[in-house]
């Protein structure tokens, strides 16, 4: 594949913008942080802390089920219906 006069050019012009961008790019890495770091910084200030549950006995637990399964059962006219995912 033989090159015409304007492809050269065309790729020396390309050449010459990406030298040119590089030129400007500065290698030296003696800042104190980088961008990562301040990202990872960031993410360590704003996590989530997921709210303390209370703790409850698995009695209480089985009877709260159960008063649940009970209203769910007698609920015949649908009265303040619910999508059962609460117990």
């Amino acid at each position: 594949m033989s090159k015409t006069p304007d492809s050269f050019d065309d790729e020396e012009l390309i050449k010459a913008e990406f030298d040119e961008m590089v030129e400007g790019l500065s290698l030296d890495e003696s800042s104190p942080s980088t961008y990562l770091d301040e990202l990872e910084k960031f993410e360590d200030n704003n996590r989530f802390t997921p709210p303390a549950i209370p703790k409850r006995s698995l009695r209480d637990q089985i009877k709260d089920a159960k008063n649940t399964f009970i209203r769910w059962k007698n609920n015949r006219n649908n009265y303040n219906p619910d999508d059962g995912a609460a117990l």
